[in-house]
């Protein structure tokens, strides 16, 4: 099989396409057939260095897979044939960069029927991000006012998706240019963050979903109503802002994604009743995984990249 592997750290030069035994799958875990790689900002970091995860190089990146199940030798959850979808053993490797990848079987979910397995590739980690901040930390429910920043990026855009199937009014910062894209996904507010400081714009949030960091999580805490709750997935360790959040008598959420089959299955349950939908930008053939990281240093996405078996 084909697996893309760097030996060193750097630019998306360093990415390489390289011919590698297939893996052989433990216990509890299924074959996989790679049909679309979700690509994610992180990778982009970690092929940098900007900070080890994975280790030193060589190593194999990616996580978010779409394809079909080859052998599920010591598992009842999937039979060869099967369309899967998911985001195995993040945070650790799982060498999803591939054309075949072993995975647990708890860690993957069926294929939503009305997805190609490239929208499917794109889901998993935002998808995940989104449903871990909004309804496992968040709680949000019926009418709660939420604040989703970043509306127009990968987690972003589900994000609003989510909240409005949970019954929230729905408020995103997003950029002038972005304004229809968001406003397409349900977003019942819209603030231009490049013209507008939407800490003096908003007020009275239940729940602020924040996927920028910075001063924005921190600017955040202006427009909690008193008790609400500040989820963040990208200060999730941050002492001072937690300390602050106690303060003001704000709650405080910080998320480190993890597979969650459950999570999965309810993404899944929204995609097939029309409720929810992954924005792909754009996509790459395999080979050129270089052009595709060079496009996601580029930043300023509409949803996501995907590579293409």
């Amino acid at each position: 099989m084909r697996v893309i592997t760097q030996r060193s750290l750097g630019g998306p030069e360093v990415l390489t396409v390289v011919d590698a035994p297939e893996p052989l799958p433990q216990p509890a875990e299924v074959l996989v057939r790679v049909r679309a790689i979700g690509l994610n900002p992180l990778e982009a970091r970690l092929r940098a260095g900007e900070f080890p995860l994975l280790g030193p190089p060589p190593f194999v990146l990616g996580w978010d897979i779409s394809g079909v199940v080859e052998q599920a030798p010591q598992t009842w959850r999937f039979r060869p044939g099967d369309e899967v979808f998911g985001m195995p053993l993040f945070p650790r490797a799982a060498n999803a960069y591939a054309e075949v990848v072993s995975a647990p079987a708890l860690h993957l979910a069926r294929k939503p029927a009305s997805m190609s397995h490239v929208e499917a590739a794109a889901l998993p980690i935002v998808g995940l991000t989104a449903w871990q901040g909004l309804v496992d930390l968040g709680g949000v429910g019926e009418g709660d006012r939420v604040l989703v920043h970043g509306g127009g990026g990968g987690v972003g855009h589900v994000a609003i998706q989510l909240a409005k199937s949970l019954g929230a009014h729905v408020i995103t910062t997003a950029s002038e240019g972005k304004r229809e894209f968001v406003e397409g996904f349900g977003a019942d507010e819209v603030i231009d963050h490049t013209a507008v400081d939407f800490a003096e714009a908003v007020r009275d949030v239940d729940v602020v979903l924040d996927t920028i960091g910075g001063d924005t999580a921190g600017r955040s805490l202006q427009v909690l109503r008193p008790g609400g709750h500040l989820v963040t997935a990208v200060a999730e360790d941050d002492p001072d802002l937690i300390a602050r959040c106690e303060a003001a008598g704000l709650r405080f959420s910080g998320i480190a994604v993890d597979p969650d089959p459950v999570a999965l299955r309810g993404l899944a349950a929204l995609v097939d009743q029309g409720r929810l939908r992954v924005h792909v930008q754009e996509t790459f053939p395999f080979e050129r995984i270089a052009d595709a990281h060079r496009r996601l240093d580029s930043g300023h996405l509409r949803g996501k990249l995907v590579l293409t078996l």
